[in-house]
């Protein structure tokens, strides 16, 4: 957006208006609508009077909300039928509108016709709002021959009035581009309307001031063009394929454009243009005059210019006035009435109250009350779909779904399927396997979720995932193979260059994980349970962490779809110094994300929800170990409307799903978590390929730092969390703890008091602390960890063995007399180890000497009282976080990430956003 005299005006005649300064202006609103109720509001707050506001008569009782606003305000408000009569102003009426005393006109949308007497009263004219670049496209069907014609640029002008026809001086302009899938509402709710009121009051702020000019309009490039009703905007279907899109989309909503079918006449509504490339499967559809017949699909209705391109349209609106998805046009009328429950006829009951409130001119809401036929506008629309999510949680409306389904029945019907899941769309097919488990049943998909379908792997081939509690086989899961990855990547690539999701408004996208997020939350405790049974976390642990942070992730990255934008650069070693640079935040494109078996979920959470918000579509690989969560997820973002292929997920392993990953030409950015050694196989297979961007999450042997002025109750209960949380399944778990010497022996002693009290055991048992490992090969890890341990020399005090009971229960251990040279000081156990060390105290530099003697950098702590020795310790620790009195503290919005060999690159927080963009700079020169 800019703020313009146009360079082609700049040559004409310019004048302007003299005036002494006047901040607060008396000032006439003549206008109607939502638009003009704005500009009146904001007028009020610059400090201006108005003395009138002059609009439309009411509409089937109804007043015109600027009406409404003003008469709230206790302004004069009148509503002349007419101004003129037989081409002569009404004497009357004249004379009110003088009786005001306006210094002032303003006409921010005015539909009718003001007579010279009026526009020429007042001491300063009148000013009108224009949704066009003058002198193009004069008249009042300025924004749908804006479209119509294809321009690049669009803008409002806002003018000084004259006795022509659009023809006055201009005041200003603002321009914007315009979308290649605009229609009238979305460039108009996007910038027309916005800045169309802040550039209205920025005009009469100008007049203010005395700063006003009067551009004459020059002639050239002046159009004007017919207003666009039903009557003529039936399709040409002898041009190109983007004329027809063009045309489409420059009279959607209003009057719709239309064309023969069946006999009957059909208005087409959400045009988009569709890239080349095979036709897709569907029903063929005749099309009276049109070169060839479209094509019914599931997406819409596929149409063909005589240049054999295509177009897609999503709406069609039938002759009786039903609106209905184009790809359900062979079966719009086939759906019986559902009979409705106790609970949704009480819900029928509160939206029949809604829909009286709204159309208050009815008596009495019937089952074939029409809203539109009723008088309800756009505005009316807003409200009804807000009513609906106050009312109904989740029932998700979009506009389109009222005006599908105009009268009251339909309505209530549409809302009761899709509270029902049963909303008319392609239904989900999933092959569940279930189990009564945690006082419910779970349904737990297991196959490959490619392109919006739960599909087997390549030659059928699975493998059994295990519950660690028991050790016994939860179910069968696909097993991808190379060819799925193929798959799963072209649908991704196809999601964000052609579908949807890469057109979507980023409030939309934002939406749509909103809603995920708020499906995840309904299905908590099933994702809880599921998480417990396929990882062995303590279901409570479960439930608040690795489901809850996950909703938690979604929620807080849905609300940056919005607001990701670069910056504005002044640059001064280029000449002429006349120039512009500014930076554009851009999706990268198909991103594969390899995640670890410790927290399923919430680490497929942390990436993925960066990854979408910032545009992009995603092929993910959980753990093979561990992806009924993801698999579930899958399953759920397909139920919120996440379009087809924007989210595949692939169980597999790691040499054949995660390599091809690595390897694929199309893949733009990998995103891992897991061991260093795997970590640096995969960068380097991402730089051979294609030079993706990588971001690397990798181990950890964090330090904590417990000095003798320590609070000693905090620092025990901490420093156990910092190990045990999540049974020491923890990439940021303490690896090592260094506890000065004067409390030494008393920080030993409270922990193993405090370890004597663990509950190891059932984790769907409320009252469990630690549950089993994840899986076999990892607890036979671990002992041998801390067989090594032993055989070093270092005194293991707890633990160290296998719990005598089915499955991998592993006891939580406690090493003392660690020196710094033994292997168990150094490597990371990924379990619930302990391993503590003394340290001298007085000789802070020294122990920060011996926390930083590692190749990992993910974390770290400190427990003292001192502020001071707080903050040097934590500049001096050579780790992405670094926590102090605390640990295990993360949040959604901090970043997350190591130095060193624990990797590079940022989870959570808007640090995350920059692993999955792209920076553009774009340089202009004036």
């Amino acid at each position: 957006m800019r703020t313009t005299l146009k360079p082609s005006l700049l040559s004409t005649s310019m004048d302007f208006e003299n005036t002494d300064f006047n901040s607060n202006m008396r000032i006439a609103v003549i206008g109607q609508s939502l638009f003009g109720q704005e500009v009146y509001k904001e007028l009020r707050k610059d400090g201006h009077t108005i003395v009138g506001v002059f609009t439309i008569p009411d509409k089937d009782g109804k007043a015109d909300p600027l009406a409404v606003e003003a008469e709230r305000d206790n302004v004069a408000v009148f509503k002349f039928p007419r101004w003129r009569l037989k081409g002569q102003a009404l004497p009357e009426v004249v004379a009110q509108y003088k009786a005001t005393g306006a210094e002032l006109n303003v006409l921010p949308f005015c539909s009718q016709f003001i007579p010279m007497e009026v526009i020429d009263h007042p001491q300063h004219g009148s000013i009108i709002y224009h949704p066009s670049l003058l002198p193009r496209h004069r008249g009042a069907s300025a924004i749908n021959w804006t479209l119509i014609h294809g321009d690049k640029k669009g803008g409002f002008t806002v003018f000084w009035a004259d006795d022509g026809l659009d023809t006055g001086p201009i005041l200003l302009q603002r321009e914007c581009d315009v979308e290649a899938n605009d229609t009238v509402s979305t460039i108009y709710k996007r910038f027309l309307f916005p800045e169309g009121v802040k550039g209205t009051v920025d005009a009469v702020r100008l007049i203010a001031e005395g700063k006003a000019p009067r551009i004459t309009q020059p002639t050239e490039g002046a159009t004007y063009e017919c207003i666009q009703k039903k009557d003529n905007s039936q399709i040409d279907w002898n041009q190109p394929a983007e004329a027809v899109h063009n045309w489409i989309r420059g009279n959607d909503k209003v009057p719709g454009a239309w064309a023969t079918v069946d006999g009957q006449r059909v208005t087409f509504f959400g045009s988009s243009l569709v890239a080349s490339g095979a036709l897709p499967k569907g029903q063929p559809l005749e099309i009276e005059g049109a070169s060839r017949p479209g094509i019914v699909t599931k997406a819409g209705l596929m149409l063909f210019g005589n240049d054999g391109k295509a177009l897609l349209v999503k709406n069609l609106q039938m002759a009786e006035g039903k609106m209905i998805p184009a790809g359900q046009y062979f079966s719009s009328g086939s759906s019986a009435a559902v009979e409705l429950t106790v609970e949704e006829r009480a819900f029928a009951l509160q939206m029949r109250a809604v829909w009286q409130s709204i159309l208050t001119n009815v008596a009495e809401i019937q089952d074939s009350t029409d809203f539109f036929k009723s008088g309800a506008a756009s505005m009316d629309v807003v409200r009804l779909v807000e009513e609906v999510k106050l009312r109904a949680a989740g029932c998700h409306l979009q506009n389109e779904d009222v005006y599908m389904n105009t009268s009251f029945q339909e309505f209530i019907q549409m809302c009761v399927r899709k509270l029902r899941g049963e909303d008319g769309e392609e239904e989900l097919q999933v092959d569940y396997v279930e189990k009564e488990v945690n006082n419910m049943t779970v349904r737990m998909p297991h196959q490959l979720f490619i392109n919006g379908e739960f599909v087997d792997a390549e030659g059928g081939k699975t493998y059994k995932t295990i519950n660690p509690t028991d050790g016994t086989a939860i179910c069968e899961v696909s097993l991808a193979q190379v060819g799925d990855v193929d798959r799963a990547v072209a649908a991704a690539k196809e999601a964000f260059e052609e579908g949807e999701w890469g057109r979507m408004n980023p409030r939309d996208r934002g939406r749509l994980l909103y809603r995920l997020a708020d499906l995840m939350e309904q299905h908590q405790e099933e994702l809880a349970t599921i998480e417990t049974m396929d990882s062995g976390a303590v279901y409570t642990l479960a439930l608040k962490t690795h489901v809850g942070m996950s909703i938690q992730t979604f929620r807080y990255f849905a609300g940056w779809c919005d607001k990701i934008h670069g910056s504005t650069i002044p640059i001064n070693q280029a000449r002429p110094n006349r120039n512009l640079t500014f930076t554009k935040k851009e999706p990268i494109g198909v991103c594969g994300i390899v995640i670890p078996w410790n927290y399923p979920l919430m680490m497929l959470a942390w990436k993925t929800a960066a990854c979408l918000a910032a545009g992009n579509t995603v092929v993910l690989k959980p753990a093979q170990v561990t992806p009924l969560t993801a698999v579930k997820f899958a399953e759920l973002a397909a139920r919120a409307g996440i379009p087809k292929g924007v989210i595949n997920i692939l169980p597999g392993s790691g040499s054949v799903v995660g390599q091809r990953l690595s390897d694929h030409p199309d893949v733009r950015k990998l995103g891992f978590t897991g061991s260093t050694e795997i970590g640096k196989h995969i960068m380097k297979s991402c730089a051979v390929s294609n030079v993706k961007k990588v971001s690397l999450e990798l181990g950890g042997k964090s330090p904590l730092i417990i000095f003798s002025d320590c609070d000693m109750d905090k620092a025990v209960r901490s420093g156990m969390s910092s190990v045990f949380f999540n049974k020491g399944e923890n990439c940021i778990a303490a690896g090592r703890l260094f506890v000065e010497d004067t409390i030494h022996d008393a920080f030993v002693a409270r922990v193993l008091e405090e370890m004597k009290k663990m509950k190891v055991g059932d984790p769907m048992d409320r009252s469990t602390d630690h549950g089993p490992q994840n899986h076999r090969a990892h607890l036979e890890k671990l002992l041998e960890f801390c067989r090594t341990g032993v055989k070093e020399g270092a005194s293991l005090l707890r633990g160290g063995q296998q719990v005598d009971r089915p499955g991998f229960f592993f006891e939580p251990t406690l090493f003392t007399d660690v020196q710094d040279h033994m292997y168990i000081a150094v490597e990371e156990s990924f379990g619930p180890v302990m391993i503590v060390s003394s340290f001298k105290g007085g000789d802070v530099d020294e122990v920060l000497r011996r926390a930083n003697a590692t190749e990992y950098g993910l974390a770290s702590g400190v427990f003292t009282r001192d502020i001071s020795k707080a903050l040097y310790v934590s500049e001096k620790l050579n780790a992405g976080t670094v926590f102090v009195n605390t640990y295990n503290k993360t949040d959604v919005a901090a970043p997350f990430g190591g130095f060193k060999q624990s990797g590079f690159g940022k989870d959570l927080g808007q640090d995350a956003l920059n692993e999955y963009l792209k920076t553009k700079a774009v340089t202009i020169e004036y």
